[in-house]
């Protein structure tokens, strides 16, 4: 059998009195609860007459009892579609079109129930689940009524679909499969080093590969312990980081935790290992991490479409900057943009192939055939370099992706609503430094001839604050007379990562 959860499920039987997550309250809950809540869940669902491949979309705060939910779609064969809790109604109407769930499960407080946004769509079941781990969907539990069997599934179903934008600015839903999470769960347990005696702290969002994905399947792999954090909060990190083994972030985690006074020598004596991802961490902070700790930050990388692609090793040299070497079983190639493959420390286009690669794009033929090569590559996107060591350096994302605070913006989705604003004729939305997220997001616009003294960036920031997931919506925004383009009438948003890279700095407020 290929389902995910039944690898899981075969590590648990020697360890179900083991704690399986620790909550910042002290809640506990085994393996064998898990293995209880996640059957109970099951059968819930089950109870809706739902067959293998049906789509689930919830959009829930963290909880131990949202893991369940996920699990519990993994034990029958059902595709799970995580949505970021920040979402807004217009962003959650695609998915929903998209997507065509059978059951949608949300917070009470979601957009979608907020306003009703599956009014005219009465074939869509809706049950609650909120961050305390109540709603409707717990209400109908029962401990006699279990669904104990395992769906078996194929390497190739698709076990989850994350959303993904793009240079268009549409959503694209990328089908990651049974196959690719268990080969990548695998690979990470065994090259990080994880043993049922690690205690993993967990503050990642659950919606995100990082979280539901690097972070869960290694702690389910190990049957080890997670203390269970909604969110990083740099004061609760420290508080639970004694008696802890291993963490991983993304790097505003480690810059906040350098800069806390309480971070000292007695709160990570125990741990063993700190993993960096989602974003490059600065030299400056790995530096000063070792400096201070003794540890140097194990940085790796992933997206959406792979999950982990490559990693600094557990033993040998981490080199700050770099992601390490290609995973085993996967090949990282780089390539010149007529599909050349470079030599050692020729920067070009970075291409994977592997077990971990995704099936594609949710009811996206053609762009999923645009995304790979005639030989089977998977296109990143990224742009960089291998060493004489195989060592990969990325130095920046052909697609003008913005990765602020760990998160992925489309410059282009923005963008498009920018320019549908009022008396604005064209924008560019660009990634600039920032000291805390790595890049903060700014926009630079163009206004319509003659309305320039009409350009109001408070208003236009409330209109896609409306609109759009709060970390999407640029911080500042800058009106200039035109936008700096080539000879192919393409703007050259390097000109403007120049010109504004100071922007946070000098703390221009225009919010």
């Amino acid at each position: 059998m290929s389902n995910l959860y039944a690898l899981f499920e075969e590590r648990f039987s020697p360890n179900l009195t083991q704690s399986f997550i620790i909550t910042k309250d002290n809640r506990t809950y085994s393996y064998q609860d898990l293995l209880s809540s996640t059957s109970q869940i099951a059968y819930i669902l089950n109870s809706y007459k739902l067959s293998k491949g049906d789509r689930v979309i919830f959009q829930v705060k963290k909880s131990p009892e949202a893991i369940f939910l996920y699990l519990a779609c993994l034990k029958l064969g059902l595709i799970s579609v995580p949505l970021n809790t920040s979402y807004t109604a217009s962003e959650i109407s695609y998915f929903l079109d998209d997507i065509e769930p059978s059951i949608v499960i949300c917070d009470p407080e979601s957009p979608i129930i907020k306003e009703n946004l599956l009014t005219d769509q009465n074939q869509i079941h809706l049950l609650t689940l909120d961050g305390s781990g109540k709603g409707s969907l717990i209400e109908n539990l029962s401990n006699d009524a279990c669904h104990e069997s395992i769906v078996d599934t194929q390497v190739n179903d698709t076990a989850c679909i994350l959303y993904t934008s793009g240079t268009t600015g549409k959503p694209k839903g990328a089908m990651i499969t049974h196959g690719n999470l268990a080969s990548n769960a695998i690979t990470l347990h065994q090259i990080w080093g994880f043993s049922k005696n690690d205690i993993l702290l967990h503050a990642l969002p659950i919606f995100h590969v990082h979280g539901l994905f690097v972070a869960l399947n290694c702690a389910l792999l190990s049957t080890n312990t997670m203390i269970f954090l909604e969110h990083f909060d740099v004061d609760e990190v420290i508080h639970h980081l004694p008696k802890a083994t291993v963490l991983m972030g993304v790097p505003t985690y480690y810059a906040r935790l350098l800069s806390h006074p309480d971070f000292t020598a007695s709160t990570y004596k125990n741990m063993r290992l700190f993993i960096s991802g989602s974003a490059p961490l600065l030299k400056e902070v790995s530096d000063n991490f070792f400096i201070k700790t003794g540890h140097r930050v194990l940085e790796r990388y992933g997206m959406t479409e792979t999950v982990m692609i490559a990693s600094n090793p557990l033993n040998g040299e981490r080199v700050p900057g770099s992601v390490g070497t290609a995973l085993p079983g996967i090949d990282v190639r780089i390539t010149a943009d007529d599909g050349r493959i470079l030599a050692e420390n020729e920067t070009g286009n970075i291409q994977v192939s592997g077990p971990n690669v995704f099936n594609g794009y949710w009811r996206k033929p053609d762009k999923t055939k645009e995304e790979f090569t005639d030989d089977g590559f998977f296109k990143t996107g990224d742009v960089g370099f291998l060493n004489d060591r195989d060592y990969l350096t990325i130095i920046g994302r052909s697609k003008d992706l913005i990765i602020s605070g760990g998160y992925n913006v489309y410059p282009k989705e923005v963008e498009n609503l920018i320019n549908d604003y009022a008396n604005i004729e064209e924008s560019a939305v660009i990634g600039v430094p920032h000291p805390d997220f790595g890049e903060g997001v700014i926009a630079v616009v163009v206004m319509e001839p003659g309305k320039k003294e009409e350009f109001d960036a408070t208003t236009l920031i409330k209109f896609l604050k409306q609109h759009l997931a709060n970390y999407k919506v640029p911080k500042f925004v800058f009106a200039i007379d035109k936008l700096p383009i080539n000879v192919m009438g393409k703007v050259q948003k390097n000109i403007l990562r120049d010109r504004f890279q100071d922007a946070f700095e000098r703390q221009t407020i225009a919010n």
